[in-house]
């Protein structure tokens, strides 16, 4: 395990389970909002008392359709990360896959989150789709996450390839030459195609000390498949929703990802993600099924399934 990681997961870790939601924490009169935003780091223990490090959060957090579903109408949008922080402890950002972030950007972000808050950071379209000459904007890339490390709100990069790129031996050489210039920064690496999908792949990740990122999505032909797999001191999880019939049709991009989970849905990855945890030092867990605050309303269902199925162990 990298120092970096090591760090994180012993003094930087929120508890996996807030004991309230965003509107509580607006009526609380400050008395459980204070213990939610407190320094003080706090973990949920297991029923064995060993401590869980799963952290829930969302792919993104700045949607203008979240506001009604998650935003008040009257909340100022410079105040949605602070009203988002009070209640998930971790936020995976993606618009830096679109342009390599400001770092005073960043800073103003780490500014706005409680101690012990983690940033994921999705790396530039540049680094995992265009991928020519891909080292100057690895190292301006890195160079941007400095404000996030520096405040101990960094929790790793997730590098998301596309769909096109196959598992042949060029590509396998281009994660080597990532490694190299992400050095020996936490990264999580993201395949769409099945293809990957062999030991031989899972050996190579461990070998470049990257984590492999599980997916939950629709069941089609091609692509991955809803395994729990550790690689890396990181593990992670991503559910971009099962709507089949946009997956691959669809006119807005945020068709794809318009979709609401049932508690029986949620409850497969309850196991899965206890496995995760027990194999790794931590665990993050995204939801990018982000359409009008969908995303919360799913990561509140699997932090209450996963509080209640360990109430129920705990009393059997």
């Amino acid at each position: 395990m990298s120092g970096k990681v090591r760090d994180i997961c012993t003094t930087r870790v929120r508890t996996a389970f807030p004991d309230e939601t965003l509107e509580d924490a607006l009526t609380s009169g400050g008395g459980n909002q204070q213990q939610v935003t407190s320094n003080e780091q706090r973990v949920t223990s297991t029923e064995n008392g060993d401590y869980m490090t799963i952290l829930i959060g969302t792919s993104g957090f700045s949607y203008k359709d979240w506001v009604g579903p998650v935003y008040p109408p009257d909340l100022p949008k410079p105040d949605w990360l602070r009203f988002y922080s009070r209640e998930f402890p971790t936020c995976e950002l993606n618009f830096s896959y679109y342009r390599i972030p400001d770092p005073r950007t960043l800073a103003r972000m780490a500014d706005k989150v409680p101690e012990g808050f983690l940033f994921s950071v999705k790396a530039f379209r540049g680094i995992t789709h265009e991928r020519e000459d891909p080292e100057p904007q690895i190292e301006q890339f890195v160079a941007a996450l400095t404000p996030l490390q520096e405040a101990g709100k960094f929790a790793c990069v997730l590098a998301q390839f596309p769909y096109s790129f196959h598992a042949n031996e060029e590509n396998r050489a281009y994660l080597h030459r990532l490694r190299e210039g992400f050095g020996d920064l936490p990264v999580v690496v993201e395949f769409r195609g099945r293809d990957w999908i062999t030991e031989r792949t899972f050996d190579e990740l461990r070998a470049l000390d990257f984590g492999f990122c599980c997916v939950d999505q629709p069941r089609l032909r091609g692509l991955i498949p809803p395994i729990a797999v550790t690689t890396g001191p990181v593990a992670y999880v991503r559910f971009h929703g099962r709507n089949a019939a946009k997956w691959w049709q669809h006119e807005e991009a945020w068709e794809r990802y318009d979709y609401s989970y049932s508690d029986e849905e949620l409850m497969e990855w309850v196991p899965k993600l206890r496995q995760l945890d027990a194999e790794a030092p931590m665990t993050l867990v995204y939801m990018n099924n982000h359409w009008q605050g969908q995303a919360v309303g799913t990561a509140r269902q699997l932090r209450e399934l996963m509080r209640n199925t360990q109430h129920a162990t705990r009393n059997t």
